[in-house]
């Protein structure tokens, strides 16, 4: 591959993590009965109209899977290429596996947490595959930054994978807004990695115009 490949594979990831939380806010904020403060993000596969998020989940993770071979091949690490494929994987099975409707959503739906199919248990297993990738890639480039002298790096890069971790473990607890933390922590993380890989693009890009 040539280095004009690799930022192109590079920038797949940093598109990935803007593209996939615009459509997921968008949607958010225009559905029909919506409530981020009580409702995952997830949720809005269901209804008419969710063919839209699980397009997102699909596109969003092959966006990570075609990123983490730009990550590998930028010299990044071992780890953080492996753990932002494997959360791309877990986004394409978010999008296969659709989560049941549940607490007044879609309009309609009544309330309460609803039947667990087994898709919504295939989303559930999809979406923590996910969240652990994206929390251990935080960490993972939160050490190599550090010991590149790039304190504040590494300081983000913490910062967003606690953010997903706190965000996950409050939701799972049923903590009040639990799903609005979870969605900030999950946006966090796959904007960090989407950043990280629009800078290696970057640094590709010149290291191509120096040769």
């Amino acid at each position: 591959m040539t280095t004009s490949t690799t930022r192109t594979l590079l920038l797949c990831a940093a598109v990935a993590g803007p593209l996939w939380s615009a459509v997921a806010l968008a949607q958010a904020a225009t559905r029909e009965g919506f409530d981020l403060t009580r409702h995952p993000l997830s949720l809005l596969s269901t209804g008419s109209l969710g063919w839209l998020q699980i397009t997102n989940f699909v596109v969003g993770g092959i966006l990570l899977l075609l990123g983490s071979a730009g990550l590998r091949r930028a010299g990044i690490g071992v780890w953080t290429p492996r753990l932002v494929a494997a959360a791309g994987i877990g986004m394409i099975a978010a999008g296969v596996f659709v989560m049941d409707p549940a607490d007044g959503f879609p309009a309609g739906t009544p309330a309460g947490p609803g039947e667990l199919g087994l898709a919504g248990i295939g989303h559930m297993a999809a979406g923590s595959l996910t969240f652990f990738s994206l929390i251990a890639a935080c960490y993972v480039l939160g050490r190599r930054f550090s010991r590149a002298g790039a304190g504040g790096r590494a300081v983000a890069s913490r910062v967003a994978g606690t953010a997903l971790l706190v965000g996950n473990l409050w939701a799972m607890g049923g903590g009040p807004a639990g799903s609005l933390t979870l969605a900030v922590g999950a946006i966090a993380a796959l904007l960090w990695v989407s950043r990280v890989s629009w800078t290696l693009a970057d640094v590709s890009t010149a290291t191509g115009a120096r040769r």
